[in-house]
């Protein structure tokens, strides 16, 4: 069942689970996909979370016990999710040993109504850093303009970060320079860099929703011919781009300091069109020192009968760069597009920390030892 992940691992891509609840942790399900299934790595977002704590399984009694304490819903949600982080992060400890702290990562991100504020960006991520407490975590901080500079900041302090919600060119650029700064600003005050990762999170599914609506929305063959190849093409493209960075000469001076590479992480990797082979973002984005992360369908389905054939990204770039081209010449504004996703990325993630904030509170109410 697992030998597409096992040539998907030894194709050099890392494969991430991209989900995380209490009782996947306590059931030994986790550790069973790591021995079975190949995931060195997991990750988390504010939607997870929302779906694992509002379902309730296994909350309960830490729940009865915040009540009791009458501490505060934010509180209550960051004592609640980095518990589960850390204990999935002991789980991925021996592979995090087994990789010199390549993988065995469990990421969790910044509360995401901070997305605009680079200094309580920066403060959030240094408190989930101390609070979880372990070497294999990585810091989850948004690519947006304010979120940059907090990246430089937070790797400045020798602190891992998972660069999420990237979904255009021109930021992944930025946020490869920021990474870079960083590493300098680290190596200047005098950090092991050698102990710093981190992963850039290049968001796919979305850019073919979003571009396939407006495809459908011309109509012409010419439009319907081009449906489910702009997120390809702008992950491999963003591919290219690592490449070209990683191989710079700013790069190579880092590199003599034992620095990491900001692995490139394919993220939203479920198929939305149901037309679409559901495998499609794993099998053509195929290349090394790459990471993907799957929701539990998409690692299932992979594992069913994903077709991984070897590297899907090396010699596309033309093709790659036509497919855009094309769509842009439709009158579909590829900079308009991104921007739209950041935002609606951006939206989604604090809709679901602050749903995550009512139902909490509704429990901690529900919970709260009668008076007296």
């Amino acid at each position: 069942m697992t030998d597409a992940l096992k040539r998907l691992s030894d194709e050099g891509v890392a494969i991430w689970l991209d989900d995380l609840s209490r009782k996947r942790i306590t059931s030994g399900n986790l550790a069973e996909l790591i021995d079975q299934s190949h995931v060195v790595g997991v990750t988390t977002n504010p939607s997870i979370f929302q779906k694992a704590i509002s379902s309730g399984d296994g909350y309960e009694q830490q729940l009865t016990d915040l009540a009791a304490r009458k501490v505060t819903v934010e509180e209550a949600i960051r004592m609640i999710t980095t518990a589960d982080v850390r204990d999935a992060a002991d789980i991925l400890r021996p592979v995090f040993d087994s990789t010199d702290g390549q993988d065995g990562r469990v990421s969790i991100e910044v509360d995401p109504r901070l997305a605009h504020n680079t200094g309580a960006t920066v403060a959030e991520a240094k408190q989930l850093a101390w609070l979880v407490d372990r070497p294999n975590t990585l810091i989850k901080i948004p690519a947006t303009k304010a979120g940059l500079p907090a990246i430089t900041e937070v790797i400045g302090k020798g602190i891992s970060v998972n660069v999420t919600l990237i979904f255009s060119l021109e930021r992944y650029r930025e946020v490869m320079d920021a990474y870079l700064a960083g590493l300098e600003k680290a190596k200047a005050a005098g950090l092991d860099i050698s102990k710093i990762h981190s992963v850039a999170s290049f968001f796919v599914s979305r850019v073919d929703t979003e571009i396939d609506k407006r495809l459908d929305g011309i109509g012409t063959d010419e439009a319907k011919a081009l449906k489910g190849k702009a997120a390809l093409a702008n992950a491999r493209l963003a591919y290219e781009a690592y490449e070209e960075v990683f191989g710079s000469e700013r790069w190579a001076a880092l590199d003599k300091a034992q620095a990491n590479k900001q692995r490139p992480l394919w993220a939203s990797t479920g198929v939305k069109d149901p037309s679409y082979k559901d495998t499609l973002y794993v099998d053509d984005l195929v290349a090394p020192n790459t990471v993907n992360t799957m929701p539990e369908a998409t690692l299932e389905a992979t594992a069913d009968h994903g077709q991984i054939t070897g590297n899907t990204i090396a010699g596309t770039y033309e093709q790659a760069r036509a497919e855009l081209d094309a769509v842009e010449k439709l009158g579909i504004a590829y900079d308009d597009v991104v921007q739209l996703l950041e935002d609606e990325g951006v939206e989604k993630f604090a809709s679901a920390w602050n749903d995550l904030l009512k139902s909490t509170e509704a429990e901690l109410k529900r919970l709260a030892p009668s008076e007296g």
